[in-house]
C-alpha cells in the first residue's frame, strides 16, 4: 500500500464514496458540536422538510457567543437577538433530542474548550462544526473542520458531507523555545511567515520537537490559529500526552475499551515514506514573543520590531492593504511595537482561555496591578476552567491584580454579545482575529499570548514579556 499521511489517513477511512475524480468524496462525520449562532436556519430546515436528525447522540449543544460574561450569571439576555437565538437552540435542543449545555449548567462554555473537556472528541475522529475554529480538536489527533449553516443541516441530517479533499501541509518546529515563548507565538509565528492565505486548500500536519515539548492545550492553539493561515485543517499524530490528557475525561473510554482504543490510536501517525505536498520549517531559536500590529492576524511582528512602513512594500496591492492597516489602526510607520499604549486587556477565546493560559497570566500580575488607563479583563473558556481557576486561587490573583474576573463564553472575542469595545479603544487580546471591528466598530486589536496580555496590562502598553524576567514570573 502507498506510504500515506495522517490526513489521508483519516479522510480514507470515513470516505462513504467516492463521488468523482476531482477530489470530492461523500464523508461521514463523527461528531459535531452546535451553538446557538450558527445553527438556526439548518434547524429550521430539518422542520420544514420533515427530517430528524439521524444521530442526535452525536451531536452537542452549547451556548457561547451571544450570552454575557457578567460576573453574577442568571438566565437573563440583555439582548432580544440573542435572547431569541438562546431560546431557539433550546427549544430546537428538545425536538430534535440533543443534548444542550445551557447557560446555568456547570459545564457550558465556549465549544472548542468545553468539547476537549468533555471527551468528547477522540483521536481519529472527524469532526465539523458551523465554526472556523472547529481546527482545534486537531490537537487530540482527530480531524476537525468548519462548515456553513447549509452544510449543518445536511449533517443533522445524514450524518454525511460533501467533502473535497485537501492537499497536506507538514509544518516542522525545531530546536527549544527560549524562556517566555508560548504556543501562540510559535503559530503567529507561522501565520506571519507564510500569509493569511498561506495555507489555502491544504490540511497542515505539525510536528518536530517543539510540538512534541508542548502540552495538550498548547497544542490547541497551534491547531485553533491555523485557520489563519488559511487551513481548512490542523492536527498532530497523538501521543502519550493526548492519551494521559483523555484518559478520565467523562466521556471517554472506560476499562477494556480504553485499552483497545489507545492500541488503535497509537497507529495515528503519518507513515515513514508518506510524501505531503509542501513542507515548511520553522527554527525555535527565530521566535520571539509575538504581537499583530494590523489588521489580519499575517500582520504580526516580535514585540521588539516596528512597525512596517507600507513605502517599502513593491507589491501595490500589498502596500495598499498595509496602509489601510496602518490607518484603521492609528499607527505611524516605524513606531516601536512596545510604545504602542493600551487602553483595554482581554484574555479569553477558545484560543487562549483553558487553564494553563490562565495559570501563565497569574504569573506574570501575582503582586502587580492593572495600569490606571487599563480595563482588564478574564473570561474563562468554561465553567469548569473557572471553577478550576478559583481552587488554584488564581482567581483572587486576578482580582487583586484588578482585572475582572467574568463568567465564561465567547466575551470580547467578536462584538456578538455585552462585550464590546468602544471606537478607538485599543486592546491586548489573546483571541485569534484582529480584523477591522472584530472586537466592535472602529476598535483596535492587538494579538499576543496571555502572558503577554497580562505584562501589557500591568504596564498600559505593549510589553516585552522577557523584560519581566526574575519579577515573580517563574512559571511562565
Amino acid at each position: 500500500m502507498k506510504p500515506r499521511t495522517l490526513y489521508e489517513k483519516h479522510i480514507d477511512s470515513h470516505t462513504v464514496r467516492t463521488l468523482d475524480d476531482k477530489g470530492h468524496v461523500l464523508i461521514y462525520i463523527d461528531r459535531q458540536v452546535i451553538n446557538e449562532y450558527t445553527s438556526p436556519q439548518a434547524f429550521s430546515g430539518l422542520r420544514e422538510t420533515g427530517r430528524r436528525v439521524w444521530r442526535p447522540e452525536t451531536s452537542l449543544a452549547v451556548v457561547d457567543h451571544v450570552n454575557p460574561t457578567a460576573p453574577l450569571r442568571t438566565r437573563q439576555m440583555p439582548d432580544a437577538g440573542g435572547a431569541r437565538q438562546v431560546s431557539y437552540l433550546a427549544e430546537n435542543c428538545e425536538e430534535f433530542g440533543i443534548e444542550l449545555f445551557d447557560i446555568l449548567d456547570s459545564r457550558q462554555g465556549i465549544e472548542h474548550v468545553v468539547a476537549p473537556e468533555q471527551g468528547f472528541i477522540l483521536p481519529g475522529m472527524v469532526i465539523a462544526a458551523g465554526d472556523s475554529h472547529t481546527t482545534t480538536y486537531g490537537a487530540l489527533g482527530a480531524f476537525g473542520f468548519g462548515i456553513g449553516t447549509s452544510e449543518i443541516e445536511h449533517l443533522l441530517a445524514t450524518q454525511t458531507l460533501v467533502y473535497k479533499r485537501l492537499k497536506a501541509l507538514r509544518v516542522t518546529v525545531n530546536g527549544t523555545l527560549a524562556r517566555g515563548m508560548t504556543a501562540k507565538d510559535v503559530v503567529m509565528a507561522l501565520v506571519a511567515k507564510i500569509g493569511a492565505a498561506g495555507a489555502t486548500d491544504y490540511a497542515i500536519e505539525f510536528c518536530g520537537e517543539v510540538i512534541d515539548a508542548l502540552s495538550v492545550e498548547g497544542r490547541m492553539t497551534m491547531c485553533n490559529m491555523a485557520v489563519e493561515a488559511g487551513a481548512r485543517g490542523a492536527f498532530m499524530a497523538p501521543d502519550d500526552k493526548v492519551f494521559d490528557y483523555l484518559k478520565d475525561k467523562p466521556r471517554a473510554p472506560k476499562g477494556p475499551q480504553w485499552s483497545a482504543a489507545v492500541n488503535v490510536w497509537r497507529e495515528l501517525h503519518s507513515d515513514a515514506d508518506a510524501v505531503f505536498d509542501r513542507e515548511v520549517e520553522l527554527s525555535a531559536a527565530e521566535i520571539a514573543p509575538m504581537v499583530s500590529w494590523g489588521t489580519s492576524p499575517d500582520q504580526a511582528l516580535a514585540i521588539s520590531g516596528q512597525v512596517p512602513d507600507p513605502l517599502a512594500e513593491s507589491d501595490a496591492s500589498r502596500r495598499k492593504d498595509l496602509q489601510r492597516a496602518l490607518q484603521y489602526m492609528g499607527l505611524r510607520a516605524g513606531q516601536p511595537l512596545n510604545s504602542i499604549n493600551i487602553s483595554h486587556a482581554f484574555i479569553g477565546s477558545c484560543t487562549n482561555a483553558r487553564i494553563e493560559d490562565l495559570r501563565a497570566a497569574a504569573e506574570v500580575v501575582r503582586g502587580k496591578t492593572v495600569a490606571p488607563s487599563v480595563r482588564a479583563m478574564i473570561v474563562p473558556g468554561s465553567s469548569q476552567v473557572r471553577a478550576q481557576a478559583e481552587q488554584e486561587g488564581l482567581a483572587e490573583i486576578f482580582t487583586r491584580a484588578g482585572f475582572e474576573w467574568r463568567q465564561s463564553g465567547c466575551s470580547m472575542c467578536l462584538a456578538m454579545n455585552d462585550d464590546v469595545l468602544s471606537p478607538g479603544d485599543r486592546c491586548a487580546s489573546s483571541t485569534n482575529r484582529n480584523f477591522e471591528g472584530r472586537q466592535g466598530a472602529g476598535a483596535r486589536t492587538h494579538l499576543m499570548s496571555p502572558a503577554m496580555v497580562a505584562a501589557a496590562a500591568i504596564s498600559g502598553h505593549l510589553t516585552d514579556i522577557r523584560e519581566l524576567e526574575g519579577e515573580n514570573n517563574a512559571g511562565f
